[in-house]
């Protein structure tokens, strides 16, 4: 068993490990669906790379519920059992991001590759489409730089269930996190409805809406509730001292 150098100062109730995911699950059934009606009148006739726009449509379905259900049971496996730093101490943030990255830059690949298997179904002039579309994608740059200058991808990553340092570090109101708590969720993922409307592509914009809308879903039903107990105090979560 690994040693974690830096444990929180808290201890989470196992019982928090499932707060909010009855919430989480009835959501994601509603909004597929929703997706789906959205999507469907453009599908059918499209592909891209041999692969229809119908299985480009649940490839960009898949990816971000595999990440958003991944983050919930390994931020609340470390959160509640210290899981990954038992398992792999002072690397265990390490091994998590090896899990995360690589879903995280999928989701906007395979929205562009669905946009592409469907590209032209959106009826809106070409330059308007990308022009509209290249100005959607500035603030999802202006916000990533600022995470990588201000806030950090580590803490980004969710350091605050692996180590007290990120804990205790301060509210970051700097670059675009002065305009938005929550900036990554804010504004990142306008840059998914830029790539939608840069393929000019009706499949993408209904995935976009879905991407975006399911970030908020994890963000009420799993990272809403882990900042409580991990800045304050919850009637579903007992937090006592170490």
């Amino acid at each position: 068993m690994a040693t974690n150098s830096d444990p929180l100062t808290i201890e989470v109730s196992a019982k928090h490990m499932w707060h909010g995911q009855l919430r989480h699950a009835l959501m994601l059934a509603c909004m597929i669906p929703g997706a789906w009606a959205l999507a469907a009148p453009a599908l059918g006739d499209g592909q891209w790379l041999g692969l229809t726009d119908r299985w480009w449509f649940w490839a960009a379905i898949a990816v971000p519920v595999a990440q958003q259900v991944a983050v919930a049971l390994f931020w609340r496996a470390q959160l509640c059992h210290s899981m990954l730093t038992r398992w792999f101490g002072d690397g265990g943030l390490v091994v998590w991001g090896a899990l995360f990255f690589p879903l995280l830059v999928a989701r906007p690949l395979v929205l562009v590759a669905a946009g592409l298997s469907d590209h032209g179904s959106l009826e809106v002039a070409p330059p308007m489409s990308i022009g509209l579309g290249a100005v959607l994608l500035l603030p999802a740059v202006w916000t990533m730089h600022s995470v990588r200058k201000y806030f950090g991808f580590a803490r980004a990553l969710g350091g605050d269930h692996f180590f007290e340092r990120y804990r205790t570090m301060p509210m970051v109101r700097r670059g675009a996190f002065a305009h938005s708590s929550n900036a990554m969720y804010t504004f990142v993922f306008i840059g998914l409805w830029g790539l939608a409307l840069i393929t000019q592509s009706r499949v993408a914009l209904a995935l976009a809406l879905f991407q975006h809308a399911y970030i908020w879903v994890h963000w009420y039903c799993t990272e809403q509730p882990d900042a409580v107990v991990l800045y304050g105090r919850s009637a579903e979560a007992d937090i006592h001292p170490r």
